[in-house]
C-alpha cells in the first residue's frame, strides 16, 4: 500500500467515532426551528395570520402592512433562538441552492446600532444574477435578479441564519430558477384537477400535488475520499479496478446497518426534525456503503425544498462524522448507483388521495379517473418526462440493467391491465342500466380488492403504479426534484382540462348523463394510451424492440434527450399552461446542454490529471524496478536467466502495453476535446463530447485498470475500490 493511501486509512481509523443516541420522542422536536403554522400562531396578528393563510391557501398578495409586521414576528421568533442573520434561499439553474447572508444588525442616523428587518426585507431582494446559470435570458453586465418570498414553504433556522425559501426571477421577469416553473405547475394541476375532482365531490376546492422522495446515497470515509482527486472534483471514480466482492451476495442490502453510518443517521434525523423535514425510513442498499432515507410524503413543493435541504444537512452531517457523502448517480463502477424515486400522487383538501380507491363504485370511478388520465399524460409526453432527468451523471446509471431504461414505460400490474382491458370493451355511448350494473358492481367496484392482493412492484418500469401513487423511478439522486414534478404536474394538468371538456361536450351536447360520459372518454383514453403500458423486463432487448415497434422514444443520453424541450408541442404545452414561456423553456434547455458539456470537460481534465501525475508516474516506477529485476537476473545467470525471468517479462509486457495505450488514449481523448471546445453551437457541442470525447473515458479506464491489476500495491497512488468501499 502506498504512503499515501496508507495515511489515509490510518486517519480512519485512528478518529474517534461520534457517538449519537437516539432520542425517543422526535415528535418533541418536529419542527422546532421552523416558522410553521404553529409559530405564527404564537407570534402573528389575527389579520397578519389570516393574510398568510390566505396566501398558502389561494396565492393571495400579502400587502406591506401585513409583510412588515410578518417580518417583525420572524425576526422576533428566530433572535430568540440563536439567529443572527437572514437569507432569501433559492434555487438557481444549478440544481443546488443558494444564499446571500445579511445581518439583522444596522445602524441609525446618529449611530445608534438596532437589530432590523423589515416587510421589504422579507418580501425581496436583488442578489447579483450575474454568475447563475441563465441560458442566455442576461447578459453578464446586467446582473440585477430578485429574490421573492414564497409562503407556501416556511422559513426556518439553518446554524444561526433564517433561511426564506424564495423564487429567483430576472429583471425582465423570467424565471432564473427551479422554484418558479414548478409552482406554476403546482397551481396548473390544482386548477385542473380540481375541476373535475368536482365531478365526484362538490365541497372539493384545492388539489395539491404530493410528493414523497427516496434518497439514495453512498458514505466513504472521508480521508479515502479526500485523497482521490476525481471523487472530490467529480463526485465519481474515474478510474478504479473492481474490487473481489462487491454486491454479488446480496448481503448488505436491507442489513444491519453499520454502526458508524447508524450514528451518522441518528445526527441526521435529529438535525432533519428539528428543521421540520419528516425522515422516516433509514436502511442499507445494494452497494456496499450505499444508504437510502424516505420522509413521509408532503405537498410537493415543501417536499422539494426539504430534499435540497436535507442533502446540504447530509453533507454536514457527514463531515462532523467523518464521512463523505456521494450523491453521484454512479461513483462505482460495478456497483449499483443512486437514484432519486419519486412517488408522486394528488390529494385534495377534503383529504382524499385521489389515486386510492374507495369504498364506493362512485369513489372508485373517480379513481380510474385520475389513473388513466395519468396514463394517457404520460403515454402522450413520454419524451418530455424523460428530459426531465436527463444529466451527465444520470447517463452512467438510467439503462445500466439496475435502474429503470431510458425508455418511459408504465407498469401497472395484471390485475389492473385486466380492469382496463374490460373497460376497453365498454360500448361507446349511452349504457343500459344492465351495462351500468356490470362496471359499477363487478368491474369498479371490485378495484380495492385488486389493489389489495397487487402488491408486485416492477424495479425496471421508469413509472409504475404501487397501489395509491405512482412511482417515478428514474430521477437521478443528485436531480433536484423540482425539474421532474414541473414537468408530470404540467403534462397532468394539460391532459386533466382536455378530459374536462370532452366530457362536457358529451354531457352537454351529447346529452350523456355524467359518469356514462366519464366511461366514454376514459375508453377512449385506454385504447390510445395502450402502447406505454409494459409490464415484463424493462431490461430486456426484446423490449427495447418491442418499445421500438410501439415508436416509443429512446433517448439514450442526454443531448438527445434535451431535444424535445424546444419543439413546437412542449413550447405550446407550457405555454397554454403558463408554467414556462418560450423564452424560459429555450434557456433552460441551453443551461442543461451547457451543464452536459462542462461536467463531461472537467472529467476529461481530472483524467488527464490523475493519468499523467498519479497513474503513469507510478507504472513507469515498477516498470523500473521490474527491468531493474530482469537484469539483475541476466547479469548473474546469463542466457539462462530467460527461464527464471519468465514471470517478469509477461509483467513487463503488460505494463509496456497499458502503459502504452493509456497514453495514447489520454493524448486522443485531449485532442477530441480540444475539437469539441472550438464548437459554439450548445447542441453540436454537447453531441461532441457524447460521441467524440465520452468514449475515451472507457479507453481510458480500460488501461488504468489493467495496470492497477499488475502493479505493486505499495505502489499504487489512489484509494483502491476494497478500501473505498469496505472501510467503516
Amino acid at each position: 500500500m502506498s504512503k499515501l493511501r496508507f495515511e489515509a486509512v490510518l486517519e480512519s481509523r485512528n478518529r474517534k467515532p461520534v457517538q449519537i443516541e437516539e432520542t425517543g420522542r422526535r415528535s418533541e422536536l418536529y419542527a422546532m426551528n421552523v416558522f410553521n403554522e404553529e409559530s405564527m400562531l404564537q407570534h402573528l396578528t389575527k389579520d397578519a395570520l389570516e393574510s398568510v393563510e390566505g396566501a398558502i391557501s389561494t396565492g393571495s398578495k400579502i400587502e406591506r402592512k401585513i409583510a412588515d409586521q410578518v417580518a417583525e414576528a420572524m425576526k422576533g421568533w428566530a433572535i430568540n433562538k440563536g439567529a443572527t442573520h437572514y437569507t432569501h434561499w433559492f434555487q438557481p439553474l444549478t440544481g443546488a441552492t443558494a444564499e446571500k447572508h445579511d445581518a439583522f444588525f444596522d445602524l441609525l442616523t446618529d449611530g445608534r446600532a438596532i437589530e432590523k428587518f423589515g416587510g421589504g426585507q422579507l418580501v425581496q431582494q436583488e442578489p447579483d444574477a450575474s454568475s447563475f446559470p441563465n441560458g442566455g435570458i442576461r447578459n453578464t453586465f446586467e446582473a440585477r435578479g430578485y429574490t421573492a418570498w414564497d409562503p407556501t414553504s416556511p422559513a426556518f433556522i439553518y446554524g444561526t441564519t433564517l433561511c426564506i425559501p424564495t423564487i429567483f426571477v430576472s429583471y425582465t421577469g423570467e424565471a432564473l430558477d427551479n422554484k418558479a416553473p414548478l409552482l406554476r405547475a403546482l397551481n396548473a394541476v390544482d386548477d385542473a384537477a380540481t375541476a373535475v375532482a368536482k365531478y365526484f365531490d362538490k365541497t372539493v376546492t384545492k388539489v395539491n400535488a404530493t410528493l414523497g422522495w427516496e434518497q439514495e446515497y453512498f458514505l466513504i470515509d472521508k480521508a479515502l475520499a479526500n485523497s482521490r482527486p476525481d471523487l472530490m472534483l467529480t463526485g465519481r471514480t474515474l478510474i478504479g479496478n473492481q474490487a473481489a466482492k462487491g454486491q454479488q451476495l446480496d448481503d448488505h442490502y436491507f442489513g444491519v446497518i453499520p454502526s458508524r453510518a447508524l450514528n451518522f443517521m441518528m445526527d441526521l434525523e435529529i438535525e432533519s426534525t428539528k428543521l421540520g423535514i419528516p425522515v422516516k425510513t433509514r436502511h442499507n442498499e445494494v452497494a456496499p456503503n450505499q444508504f437510502e432515507l424516505a420522509p413521509v410524503y408532503e405537498e410537493a413543493n415543501l417536499a422539494v425544498d426539504h430534499n435540497l435541504l436535507l442533502m446540504d444537512v447530509m453533507d454536514k452531517i457527514a463531515d462532523r462524522h467523518n464521512f463523505k457523502v456521494l450523491f453521484h448517480e454512479k461513483p462505482f463502477a460495478g456497483v449499483n448507483g443512486s437514484g432519486k424515486h419519486n412517488n408522486w400522487s394528488l390529494a385534495t383538501d377534503t383529504g382524499v388521495n385521489l389515486l386510492s380507491p374507495g369504498s364506493t363504485p362512485m369513489k372508485n370511478l373517480q379513481f380510474l379517473t385520475f389513473f388513466v388520465n395519468t396514463i394517457k399524460a404520460v403515454d402522450t409526453y413520454e419524451e418530455l418526462l424523460r428530459s426531465s432527468i436527463a444529466s451527465a451523471s444520470n447517463d452512467h446509471r438510467l439503462g445500466g440493467g439496475e435502474a429503470p431504461p431510458t425508455i418511459i414505460s408504465i407498469f401497472i400490474g395484471e390485475q389492473l391491465s385486466n380492469v382496463l382491458d374490460e373497460l376497453e370493451g365498454v360500448s361507446k355511448g349511452k349504457l343500459s342500466p344492465e351495462e351500468k350494473t356490470e362496471l359499477k358492481l363487478n368491474v369498479v367496484g371490485k378495484i380495492p380488492e385488486i389493489l389489495l392482493d397487487n402488491t408486485d412492484r416492477n424495479r425496471t418500469s421508469a413509472f409504475a403504479f404501487t397501489g395509491n401513487k405512482f412511482e417515478m423511478r428514474g430521477v437521478g439522486a443528485k436531480t433536484n426534484c423540482a425539474k421532474p414534478m414541473t414537468v408530470l404536474n404540467t403534462i397532468v394538468a394539460k391532459q386533466l382540462k382536455a378530459f374536462k371538456k370532452e366530457v362536457d361536450v358529451l354531457v352537454n351536447k351529447k346529452n350523456l348523463k355524467k359518469d356514462e360520459a366519464v366511461f366514454n372518454v376514459l375508453r377512449e383514453y385506454i385504447k390510445t394510451s395502450k402502447r406505454i403500458r409494459f409490464d415484463g423486463d424493462g431490461y430486456s432487448v426484446d423490449w427495447e424492440k418491442e418499445a421500438e415497434k410501439r415508436k416509443l422514444s429512446n433517448n439514450k443520453n442526454t443531448p438527445e434527450a434535451l431535444a424535445v424541450m424546444t419543439t413546437k408541442e412542449s413550447i405550446e404545452l407550457f405555454g397554454s399552461m403558463h408554467v414556462l414561456s418560450e423564452v424560459e423553456l429555450r434557456a433552460r434547455q441551453e443551461v442543461d446542454l451547457e451543464d452536459y458539456i462542462l461536467n463531461n470537460q472537467i472529467e476529461g481534465r481530472v483524467l488527464n490529471e490523475l493519468v499523467n501525475n498519479y497513474i503513469l508516474p507510478s507504472c513507469i516506477e515498477y516498470q523500473t524496478k521490474v527491468i531493474s529485476n530482469i537484469s539483475g537476473l541476466k547479469n548473474l545467470y546469463g542466457t539462462g536467466y530467460k527461464k527464471m525471468a519468465e514471470a517478469q517479462h509477461l509483467i513487463l509486457e503488460g505494463l509496456v502495453e497499458h502503459i502504452s495505450g493509456l497514453k495514447k488514449e489520454c493524448d486522443a481523448m485531449t485532442d477530441a476535446r480540444r475539437s469539441a471546445n472550438a464548437i459554439s453551437d450548445s447542441n453540436k457541442k454537447a453531441v461532441a463530447y457524447c460521441k467524440t470525447v465520452k468514449p475515451y473515458f472507457e479507453k481510458i479506464r480500460y488501461h488504468s485498470d489493467r495496470l492497477e491489476r499488475l502493479m505493486d500495491d505499495r505502489l499504487w497512488p489512489l484509494a483502491k475500490y476494497q478500501e473505498l468501499l469496505f472501510a467503516n
